[in-house]
């Protein structure tokens, strides 16, 4: 006795529990997660890593400063401030200590790159330095620290 395909398809139900699972996963097979990207200027790959000792933590807070400010919404970015929540929630998501973090917010101020408005909330400049910032006329709208 032979069983053709259509038979077979034609018998077959769909589950009704744990259908949303099944219709979840074959989504999630069509549409990969993508992965985000964030634009961060040129000067800091030409001049800034090339010229300026920074550490690891360094570089990872302030990437972690520029994308809150510069590259996701915020409502203060003409002014290239971000407020945070929590700097324990920041030491979290960055694997870092908290002392580790403090260590670099030094650095980065020391370096210009920047600034602490009041606790949590930190004033970083688009490109990274006064001279550059001039120099692609960003302004601020004339605020300064």
């Amino acid at each position: 006795m032979a069983i053709d395909i259509h038979t077979i398809i034609a018998g077959h139900r769909s589950k009704k529990v744990g259908s949303e699972k099944v219709i979840a996963e074959t989504t999630s097979d069509i549409n990969p997660p993508q992965a985000t990207s964030s634009e961060i200027p040129d000067v800091f790959f030409e001049e800034i890593l090339a010229h300026v000792k920074l550490s690891r933590i360094d570089i990872t807070v302030l990437m972690y400063l520029y994308r809150r400010v510069w590259c996701r919404p915020n409502l203060y970015r003409e002014y290239g401030i971000s407020p945070m929540l929590s700097l324990a929630e920041m030491a979290k998501v960055l694997n870092l200590k908290i002392d580790e973090l403090y260590q670099a917010f030094k650095h980065l101020e020391d370096f210009g790159f920047i600034a602490t408005i009041r606790s949590g909330q930190y004033f970083v400049r688009k490109f990274f330095t006064r001279e550059f910032d001039e120099k692609f006329a960003q302004t601020y709208d004339d605020f300064e620290i």
